[in-house]
């Protein structure tokens, strides 16, 4: 992995790079394909916001420079939108660059990104029960584990387990949260 790995927005090559590589499970990989699906929204988001509304996008995920694939984040919440609203971020990789780090550190940034730059206090994200790598991935990210999500997402015919990390503003590196520090309480799920 280069050291070089930064996060920018979106360009117009960028998304032909991502309909070639990700239109397909080869691109996708066994965790992210639930099948195909028109790029007219994303050209259209990107047309009118550059992918970057008040509601979350998209940011470019570079490797010296070079495109690599592309982190989100979009707004959940647990309750009442209004008060408790948390990013939920996602990342894609081109095939190439996983495996090597290069998950880890753009999914840092964008955690470091989200706390400078807006009010989360929570940021999230979940991954397949079977998705070790991915799973490790957020959690030298700086990612707590916190459980399963039983039958939580549909894809490939069938039901799948999620795991949910998350990360909250205190935790972060030199992190500071408006309503004091949380303790970080780690959950071992038994086999």
């Amino acid at each position: 992995m280069s050291d070089e790995i930064t996060l920018r927005p979106v360009t117009a090559d960028d998304l032909d790079l991502f309909e070639r590589e990700f239109n397909g499970p080869e691109g996708t990989g066994q965790y992210q394909w639930f099948g195909f699906g028109s790029p007219a929204g994303l050209r259209r988001r990107f047309a009118e916001t550059s992918l970057l509304g008040p509601d979350g996008d998209v940011l470019s995920v570079a490797e010296a420079g070079r495109t690599v694939g592309r982190v989100e984040w979009f707004a959940s919440a647990w309750g009442r939108p209004a008060t408790s609203t948390c990013w939920t971020l996602a990342i894609g990789l081109v095939p190439a660059a996983r495996g090597r780090g290069t998950g880890t550190q753009a999914q840092r940034l964008l955690a470091e990104y989200l706390f400078d730059h807006t009010r989360a206090e929570r940021l999230q994200a979940w991954t397949d029960c079977a998705n070790l790598a991915e799973q490790r991935a957020l959690e030298k990210a700086g990612f707590v584990r916190e459980g399963v999500l039983r039958s939580a997402q549909w894809r490939g015919g069938q039901w799948h387990d999620q795991v949910i990390f998350s990360m909250l503003r205190a935790e972060r590196s030199g992190g500071t949260s408006g309503v004091g520090a949380h303790p970080v309480v780690r959950v071992q799920m038994m086999p």
